[in-house]
């Protein structure tokens, strides 16, 4: 598992493993658990958010023809 991801993700990524090798079909979490894990989606969002807005748009555009060929 890579430990770069904040524990929040770490732990739930870990109980949904475990979720899909006991073949169960319910995860719950618990209050504190579902906070935890908004609160690092949000941050992860919001980083990304950032980043985009930062990161230069590639304005090529690229022409592409075809004809659909033909059948003999």
């Amino acid at each position: 598992m890579d430990n770069s991801l904040p524990l929040a993700l770490r732990m739930f990524n870990d109980r949904v493993r475990a979720m899909n090798q006991s073949n169960s079909k319910l995860l719950t979490l618990n209050a504190d658990e579902a906070r935890n894990l908004h609160a690092e989606i949000y941050s992860l969002l919001t980083i990304t958010a950032e980043q985009a807005k930062h990161t230069p748009v590639n304005e090529n555009i690229f022409q592409i023809n075809m004809d659909g060929g033909g059948f003999k």
